[in-house]
């Protein structure tokens, strides 16, 4: 009798908003496999939707001997995210295992459209305020236009935000949408003829003790520059220079694979802590993921009318899609302007400088949070 008295209290506490919940977890997790939108993170982050969403769900608080304890994607998200962001800067480290910034070495000029596509993150940020966000809650939904998942989680939970779940779930699923939105945002300030210009990619050797200097060089100047930023920069050069040293191939490849993975999947799950249906179900939720979209659209026209304004001054044309490359969706922005660029001309092969650029993106992106996190004096 007692088990069917909780049944029932079970369904009665079952409302119309846990229902959209498993809704939006169904989607996502249809999204991830059907479509193979970011899998490794939003399989998770739908799944965890659906968890914390069931009444009296034991994944959020849990009553042993009379007594209720913590469930475990409280104890995950207080001790990965709300303690200090432990699960996001783990992260870095294999993304930083993962990127070549060889390419970004042969070509340094390109450096600059990193900096040049994360204007998005500030016009929305100011757009957020007028929309009467709290200027913390603002400069969050800002970051997503850094096209940086970790970034945004990071930057949100340092700076306290309300919103932690919409602007992951916006970070990620626009991040997966970007070979959608960036040739539309690309086309709306380009022409087909400036689309066609080519730019030949005559590769320069750069040296290994180049690469090695490199992240320790940029983790010292970003520390001076913003250090605020530290904290970031510092984790995603190190992954790198664990990559580039040429001793420590086992942990090269250990942080490329094993770390990356068990880090986004604790991520993902321990996200959804933020999910339940009285914090995400809000008129603010849809706005954050309009702005959301905004900012990667801001990001990717500030790279290309970058380009442009270059243009005026040099007699080498830069292609202006490849500014568009500067966001820190990497590799996936770089094989859009690859493919734009043969579409425009068969011929036309820009990918190498793409990906220059866009692997610039990743460390304006760091700095961009660094940035964020310095306007508002936190300290990470």
């Amino acid at each position: 009798m007692d088990f069917i008295e909780f049944l029932l209290q079970s369904f009665k506490a079952l409302t119309w908003q846990n229902l959209v919940m498993y809704a939006i977890g169904v989607l996502l997790i249809i999204l991830a496999i059907r479509f193979r939108m970011e899998p490794a993170l939003l399989l998770p982050i739908g799944f965890g939707a659906i968890l914390v969403n069931i009444p009296f769900s034991g994944v959020l608080n849990q009553v042993i001997g009379g007594e209720t304890a913590q469930g475990i994607i409280q104890v995950l998200y207080d001790f990965g995210l709300e303690m200090g962001e432990i699960f996001p800067l783990l992260l870095f480290i294999g993304i930083g295992a993962m990127i070549d910034f060889g390419p970004l070495l042969a070509n340094p000029k390109l450096i600059f459209f990193g900096a040049a596509a994360q204007v998005g993150i500030f016009i929305t940020i100011i757009i957020a305020s007028a929309l009467n966000f709290d200027i913390r809650d603002a400069a969050a939904i800002g970051i997503i236009g850094a096209a940086d998942g970790p970034t945004s989680i990071l930057v949100a939970n340092v700076l306290k935000s309300k919103y932690v779940g919409p602007i992951t779930v916006a970070a990620y699923s626009y991040m997966a949408l970007v070979p959608i939105i960036q040739p539309f945002a690309i086309k709306l300030v380009t022409t087909k003829k400036e689309r066609q210009i080519r730019m030949p990619y005559n590769p320069k050797d750069v040296s290994k003790t180049a690469k090695i200097v490199f992240p320790i060089a940029v983790t010292v100047i970003a520390g001076l520059i913003a250090p605020q930023s530290l904290a970031l920069v510092g984790f995603l050069m190190f992954g790198n220079l664990i990559r580039e040293c040429g001793v420590l191939e086992g942990l090269a490849e250990t942080a490329q694979t094993a770390l990356v993975n068990l880090i986004t999947l604790l991520l993902g799950i321990t996200i959804a802590f933020k999910m339940q249906a009285a914090e995400f179900l809000t008129w603010q939720t849809l706005m954050i993921l309009g702005l959301g979209l905004g900012a990667f659209v801001f990001d990717t026209i500030g790279g290309v009318l970058f380009a442009k304004f270059i243009n005026l001054f040099t007699k080498k044309k830069i292609n202006p899609m490849v500014g568009a490359a500067g966001i820190s969706a990497f590799p996936m922005s770089a094989r859009v302007v690859q493919k734009m660029g043969l579409e425009a001309d068969p011929e036309n092969h820009l990918l190498m400088h793409a990906v220059s650029a866009n692997v610039s993106g990743q460390i304006a992106s760091v700095l961009a949070g660094g940035v964020i996190l310095s306007l508002f004096g936190v300290i990470i």
